[in-house]
């Protein structure tokens, strides 16, 4: 397999530098590892018409490798500015760094190695725009490296060694894993789409068309809040008939038939005999009320 490894300081002394030198002859068996320096590299900035010459030289290693392998040296509990810097060139314009398996290593002089700026690395790496494959469940950390190296580079712990090449052994075969799962996935054919069907209305569709129809219905008034003043049975295409209508006549229906007014029947006249005059002049004459006159014009009485 072919590997990158990039330095992620600036820096002209670096012990990140020889830890990547050491896996460069340690696995020269196992896969080609070339190591990349990121000093020519310019601060990140917006302001660029174009993406730097040596930002886009630096993808195009990353693209055409099988895996990046960073080494990054702990600045303040983080990763260098230097290496963010490079990190956000791969993210603006180019992105070689997506769907692209990472391994992560570091030395430092503390104790702890490289522990804080490694996890912030792998925070980095998975936003949006990058969106690379770290390793999981290895971490090399190497402490006090000033005294892990021999003259000629090489680690002198023998206990160190073995664990750098379980890690590497690890990011081997996850990114052969990850490499098979994206053939195979080129591989497969695209699904056939169905035909269209041509809309068809089933009883659950009329039955939301009729709510939708008694929703604009303003059940406050009765009135209903469709463009033409119609009824409610109108509107909604409903129509009556009576038991006692013949519904085969058109002509009148329950709704429109109006009973015709009906006049009182009229007293019947008084017949005044001499008899009932002379009885009227005997008896005691009653006191007659005075007679209201009536506004007819708007019923109330003027008394």
């Amino acid at each position: 397999m072919k590997f990158i490894a990039i330095i992620g300081t600036n820096a002209t002394k670096s012990y990140n530098r020889k830890l990547l030198q050491f896996m460069r002859s340690h696995f020269a068996n196992e896969a080609q590892i070339e190591v990349a320096e990121i000093k020519d590299i310019p601060l990140f900035c917006e302001d660029y018409a174009q993406t730097p010459k040596s930002v886009l030289d630096l993808a195009a290693k990353i693209q055409a490798a099988d895996g990046v392998i960073f080494g990054t040296p702990e600045y303040d509990h983080d990763i260098p500015a230097a290496l963010k810097s490079v990190i956000e060139w791969l993210s603006w314009k180019v992105h070689p760094l997506t769907k692209k398996p990472v391994m992560i290593v570091g030395a430092s002089l503390g104790n702890l190695g490289t522990v804080q700026a490694q996890e912030s690395l792998r925070r980095i790496l998975d936003s949006p725009g990058l969106g690379s494959f770290v390793l999981p469940g290895f971490q090399f950390l190497l402490g006090r490296a000033e005294a892990a190296f021999d003259d000629k580079g090489n680690l002198t712990d023998q206990g160190t060694v073995a664990w750098l090449e379980q890690c590497f052994t690890g990011f081997v075969n996850y990114a052969t894993a990850l490499e098979e799962l994206q053939q195979a996935a080129k591989r497969q054919p695209e699904p056939k789409k169905a035909p269209a069907k041509a809309p068809t209305r089933n009883k659950e569709q009329e039955a939301k068309s009729a709510f939708k129809a008694l929703d604009a219905i303003d059940t406050t008034t009765g009135a209903s809040e469709t463009e033409d003043d119609l009824s409610f049975e109108e509107a909604n295409g409903i129509t009556f008939v009576m038991d006692d209508d013949d519904p085969t006549d058109t002509t009148t229906s329950a709704s429109t038939k109006k009973e015709e007014p009906t006049s009182e029947p009229e007293p019947p006249a008084m017949i005044y005999t001499e008899d009932a005059l002379t009885s009227a002049s005997v008896t005691k004459e009653q006191p007659t009320k005075p007679t209201t006159q009536v506004d007819t014009t708007t019923g109330a009485s003027e008394s």
